[in-house]
C-alpha cells in the first residue's frame, strides 16, 4: 500500500466514525442500518479490517452521504484569493462546491432605479448580504431596505435592482449558474464577473 492510499484509507475510516458520532449513533445502530455486524464495523473504523467497496457503498448510504464524498481526498487549495476587477469595483471569489456559483463583493454609491423598466430579470437565484451601509433592493414594485448584516434571497426572474441609500454600501452577493449568466449577458458578456446593482 502506498503512503497516499494509506492516508486515504485512514481518512475514510475517520470519516465513517465522525459521521456516525455526528448522527449520535452507536456502533450497533450504524451496523444495523448498514447490515453489518457491530464487530465488523468496529474493525473497519479501527483499521483492523480491509475496506471493501460494497461495504463502503452501504455505509455511505446508511450515513446519508455518497461514496464520492466518503472517499474524496483533501485539496490543498483551502484558501481562495479574490479576483479584483477595479473597473467595475468588484471582487469575486470562485465557489468550489458548484463551478457555476460566483461570489461577488461590490461597493455601491448610487440608489437603485425605481422604474421596473430599468430593472433586470433573468433565470436564476441570488443571495446577498450587506457588509456595510444600507442597501435598497427593488423587486418589481416592492422596496426592501437592508441594513448591515442583513441578507436577502430572491429569484432573479423577478425584475430587480440593488443600490445604496444615504451613502456608500458594500454588498456580498452569491449567484447561481443561471443568475451569473444573466448578469454577464446584461453586462455585455464582459468576462466572468457579474455585477450586482447595475
Amino acid at each position: 500500500m502506498t503512503q497516499e492510499s494509506g492516508e486515504l484509507d485512514s481518512l475514510v475510516r475517520k470519516r465513517i466514525r465522525a459521521l456516525r458520532v455526528a448522527q449520535g449513533w452507536s456502533l450497533e445502530e450504524l451496523a444495523g442500518r448498514a447490515n453489518l455486524s457491530q464487530s465488523s464495523l468496529s474493525r473497519i473504523e479501527n483499521g483492523q479490517r480491509r475496506l471493501a467497496l460494497d461495504q463502503l457503498v452501504t455505509l455511505a448510504r446508511a450515513l446519508d452521504t455518497t461514496l464520492d464524498q466518503l472517499v474524496e481526498t483533501a485539496t490543498d487549495d483551502v484558501v481562495t484569493s479574490p479576483m479584483i476587477d477595479g473597473t467595475h469595483g468588484l471582487m469575486r471569489w470562485p465557489v468550489k462546491g458548484d463551478p457555476g456559483m460566483s461570489v461577488v463583493r461590490q461597493r455601491m454609491t448610487e440608489p437603485p432605479p425605481d422604474n421596473p423598466a430599468r430593472m433586470r430579470a433573468h433565470p436564476g437565484r441570488e443571495w446577498l448580504v450587506v457588509l456595510s451601509g444600507t442597501a435598497i433592493l427593488m423587486l418589481g414594485h416592492r422596496r426592501f431596505r437592508l441594513e448591515t448584516n442583513q441578507a436577502a434571497e430572491f429569484p432573479t426572474m423577478m425584475p430587480h435592482a440593488i443600490g445604496a441609500e444615504g451613502g456608500p454600501c458594500e454588498i456580498l452577493g452569491i449567484f447561481d449558474r443561471d443568475a451569473r449568466r444573466g448578469h454577464q449577458r446584461d453586462n455585455g458578456g464582459d468576462g466572468d464577473t457579474p455585477g450586482i446593482g447595475e
